[in-house]
Order: C-alpha cells, then structure tokens, then sequence
C-alpha cells in the first residue's frame, strides 16, 4: 500500500487512516501487530558482544552449580551406603536374636592357603535382609566354590553395594585362592575380623600368635564335626561370640565396614566369597591400610608385606570410611583417624579406653 499512515501507533488494538492519492482510506480491518517508521527495521538482534557476554555468564552460573550439584549428589549416595550399612547391622543382630549368638565371620576347616571354605556372614544374614529365597539356593553341605553355589555367588543384593562404589555391580574373578578361577559378584562392605601386629589374621586360620582379646565379632570358625576338620592345621579353633563377650562396650566396637580400592580391582570385595580377606577386613597399626588404594598400601610396604592391604579398608566418600558399630549405629571415621586408636575399636575385649569422637 503507497501512502502515508498518520494513526495513533503501532500496537495491537489501536487503528489509524491511510493517506493515498489525496484521499483518505481506513486502516485495514485487522489491528496491526506491528509497525515501524519507514525506512526502519522491524528486525532486532543481538550484537556479537551481548552474546558473548550471556554465554560467558551462562558459563560462570554452570561452574557455580555443578560442584553444588555434585555434592548433593554425593550427600544421597552416602546417606544410601548409610543406610545399608544399618540394615545390615540389624540384620546381624536378628540373626543373633534367633541364634544367640553372631553368625561366623567364615567357616574353614584347615589352614591358609587355597583350603576351601563354607558359608560366610553375608550369606548367614539373607534371611533377615529379605533375601530368604536367595539363602535357599545356598547349598550348605557344599564348598563356597562348588558348582552348586554359583547363582549366590553370582547374586547381585543392592544392600551390599553402596553407590559411591564404581564398579561394585561387576562380576570378577577374585585374584587369589580357590576360587581365582570363578566369577564372584562385587560387593563394597567387609566384616571386622579384629586387630593383629600384621603377622596373623583373624580371617584364616593362621591366627595362634594373636592375643584372643584382641578377636573382631565376625571371625573365621572351625566345624569340627565336618569330615573335613584338620585339627592339625587348625591349633586354635575358634566359636562365634555373642553379644556379651563384646566388654569393650558395643558403642565402641566397629561390627562391618566400607573396602574397595581405586587399584587392582581382582583385590575388591566380593560379598560371597568366604576365602580369607575377600569379605573380611582387619585393623593393623599401619595408616596405609586405611587408603583405599591397594597398590600405594603395598608399594609403602610395613610388616607383613601386601597381606595388610589385602585386608584393608576404603570407600567412595571423599576423605571417611563408614562403619556399622556393634550397637547397630553408623559412624563416618575420617581416613586420617589415629591408627592405634582405629584398632582399639576393632577389639571385642581389648581393655583399650577407645572411643570415637563425636
């Protein structure tokens, strides 16, 4: 259209006439949307500096909020792996309720190494984590490595996984003993066997050279009505305990905790597998134990060579490690704890005055 608008403006709503040809015309019948002044533009944008300048600010917002977001994440995962590690802790005292006593840490009938073993805690205590079907399918009357026994050791429970623990869900072979050459599935949590000088463990049956006040609750124990007893290679066979055989007190007395390793993954936990260190950890009065790194614990070097790191400890949680106590609490303790103070709690009758700091 040739002319000139003379209305009142440009928005919706409003009308105006055209000017044409010394006539007047009526603006068309709809409202305008938009209007601009002959010979402007009615196109906007922005310039390459103002887009510079949002992306930047874009970027600055990110960089504020993805530690943010990371560490909430982080917060949920902890507080999941603290929850399993109470289920599994009133799990064991229900079992210890039906039995009277705490399950074995492991049943083995002769000495290290590469003796088979039997049931362990974590397949004793099914039952009371809602697993009884799983439970049913372990054949006792077998070895841990017997074909029989391969779908529990091949289970995945989320209760035994926590998921700061990368590659926890995984099968593997475990690198040593009976059953190196069998796929085991992952797990993040260990029993606490006790505390030793780093020459015997309370995992095996090599354990006649440490002090009995110096045993964990969840030890291995010998069934000498097997036919497999070796009274030779065992000097010392050893029973579960109970809940009044723990006098250092069940607040002060570390019952399960968290042990992976950023290294030699084959050196993991691996829930079912009763041979000696796979599920059970100990306490030794060496620091590099408690790096959650297997390969800089055994390139440090101590008493006692790489076994102490065999049997070490280790999370997913920057800087703690999280324990269930016997009194079925949990407690995060920092990778920096007092060694000797770390190995009085994993004493059942120690004597120690230990007790963790609120």
């Amino acid at each position: 259209m040739n002319g000139q608008y003379v209305g009142e403006g440009c928005r919706r709503g409003f009308w105006g006439t055209w000017r044409r040809n010394g006539g007047w015309y009526k603006a068309p019948s709809e409202p305008l949307l938009f209007w601009s002044p002959p010979g402007r533009s009615s196109v906007h944008g922005f310039t390459l500096v103002e887009l510079l300048v949002v992306i930047t600010i874009i970027g600055i917002l990110i960089a504020l909020l993805l530690p943010a977001v990371q560490a909430a994440r982080e917060a949920a995962r902890r507080a999941q792996c603290q929850n399993n590690l109470k289920q599994i802790a009133l799990a064991l005292h229900n079992y210890h309720q039906a039995l009277r006593c705490f399950p074995p840490g492991k049943i083995t009938e002769g000495a290290c190494c590469e003796r088979p073993s039997m049931i362990t805690w974590t397949i004793s205590i099914l039952p009371y984590l809602e697993q009884q079907g799983l439970y049913d399918r372990y054949d006792q009357t077998k070895f841990n490595e017997d074909p029989a026994n391969q779908f529990v050791r091949e289970a995945m429970v989320q209760v035994y996984i926590c998921p700061s623990d990368e590659g926890a869900r995984d099968l593997d072979y475990p690198e040593s003993g009976p059953g190196a050459s069998l796929q085991y599935r992952r797990g993040s949590y260990r029993a606490m066997a006790g505390m030793t000088d780093g020459t015997g463990w309370w995992d095996d049956q090599q354990n006649a050279g440490q002090p009995m006040k110096n045993r964990g609750v969840l030890h291995v124990v010998a069934d000498r009505a097997r036919p497999e007893w070796s009274p030779s290679e065992v000097p010392r066979p050893l029973s579960t305990e109970t809940i009044d055989q723990i006098r250092d007190g069940t607040s002060n007395t570390l019952l399960v905790g968290e042990m992976t390793t950023r290294t030699h993954p084959r050196r993991r936990t691996f829930w079912a597998y009763a041979y000696t260190s796979y599920n059970t950890s100990g306490a030794v009065p060496q620091s590099r134990t408690l790096l959650g790194d297997y390969d800089q614990c055994s390139a440090i070097g101590g008493t006692g060579g790489d076994n102490p790191c065999k049997r070490g400890w280790g999370s997913g949680h920057p800087g703690i490690i999280q324990f269930a106590l016997c009194d079925g609490s949990v407690r995060a303790i920092s990778q920096q704890i007092d060694i000797n103070l770390f190995c009085a709690l994993a004493t059942i009758a120690g004597g120690e005055p230990a007790q963790l700091p609120p």
